[in-house]
């Protein structure tokens, strides 16, 4: 499952950013819903609510660290409902690295390496929320479910821990 979910993310975030780049970019934004859904094309240099601008050298780095804790994590992966949840990670984080590594400005002599924006198209809320894209949504997804994972005690391994001692019997 984490082969199949990882992959799918990372190719649905590339797909669609290739898509809107290409019918909308430098153009109005696309109302799909008044007030509550559209489409525009921002290149994000930082985190969500422009945390972090100027700082694309940091979140490249520290995906590039996500990717590979997560890699290894999952060579000891016995539980579907964590092998759905590293893959949604992965998938968004890879996605994210991509732009970061190859996006305009940085890439192919335009700029430093490294030092790419995200592009983010999908606006909910208008004004009100921050632009996103689908690696994004991996990404927050995955972490909703790893919170919910490991406060109900889902371990990588496939057991449960329910935080009950065991109780002695014999005196």
């Amino acid at each position: 499952m984490f082969a199949t979910i990882a992959p799918v993310v990372y190719l649905l975030d590339l797909i669609t950013k290739t898509i809107v780049l290409r019918t909308l970019e430098n153009r109005e934004p696309l109302v799909l819903i008044p007030d509550l859904l559209q489409l525009r094309v921002i290149f994000n240099s930082g985190a969500a609510f422009n945390i972090g601008t100027g700082m694309t050298i940091v979140f490249t780095i520290v995906a590039s660290g996500v990717v590979i804790a997560i890699l290894r994590t999952a060579r000891h992966l016995r539980s579907l409902p964590w092998a759905i949840t590293l893959g949604l990670l992965l998938g968004g984080a890879l996605g994210n690295l991509t732009d970061r590594i190859f996006r305009y400005p940085s890439g192919f002599g335009r700029s430093s390496p490294f030092q790419g924006h995200v592009v983010d198209f999908i606006e909910t809320f208008p004004g009100h929320f921050p632009v996103w894209n689908v690696a994004d949504s991996g990404v927050v997804c995955g972490g909703i479910l790893a919170v919910f994972l490991a406060w109900r005690g889902y371990q990588l391994d496939g057991t449960r821990d329910t935080g009950q001692k065991e109780r002695r019997t014999d005196g």
